[in-house]
């Protein structure tokens, strides 16, 4: 895998964080792919083309750079450090006019409705409802280990968090 700390010419760069990320400050000109879209939206890119993936830190990247590697892309790198090192060195970042909540504050408002709803309906209703708090606690501790949120996903779908 090539890390790069510098963006070649001719390269194009492709965000893949979720648009509330990408709204708080991204790289001029860069492409937003969403992991969770990066395959879909790939089938219209030129596989010869010189892509650096950046993320936040690069884990989503190297996600990413997996995945478009399995479609044929062959220059693909990835930006060492992500937007957390672009903007340590003070290199300048465009935000949008619009910028909806950041996602893991989203993550944790919803994830704390659930494990509210599901309690409270225990203690209404049946102590079956816990089922659904133990779930919300198992996909956190998933989200953690792994670097991937399935909440984050569906999050990222709604209206409010597209660009």
């Amino acid at each position: 895998m090539a890390k790069v700390r510098e963006v070649p010419q001719g390269a194009v760069i492709v965000d893949v964080r979720e648009y509330p990320e990408f709204a708080a400050g991204s790289i001029e000109g860069a492409r937003l792919a969403p992991l969770s879209k990066v395959r879909e939206m790939a089938k219209g890119w030129k596989r010869e083309e010189k892509l650096v993936l950046v993320c936040k830190a690069g884990a989503r990247a190297e996600q990413a750079r997996k995945r478009l590697a399995s479609l044929g892309f062959a220059e693909l790198m990835v930006l060492e450090g992500g937007m957390d090192q672009w903007r340590a060195e003070g290199r300048p970042v465009i935000t949008a006019k619009r910028q909806p909540w950041a996602m893991d504050r989203q993550v944790r408002i919803a994830a704390g409705l659930l494990v509210l709803t599901t309690v409270s309906l225990a203690l209404a209703l049946s102590k079956l409802w816990l089922i659904g708090t133990g779930l919300v606690g198992a996909g956190l501790v998933f989200a953690g280990a792994s670097n991937t949120c399935m909440m984050a996903s569906m999050l990222g779908r709604l209206p409010w968090n597209r660009a």
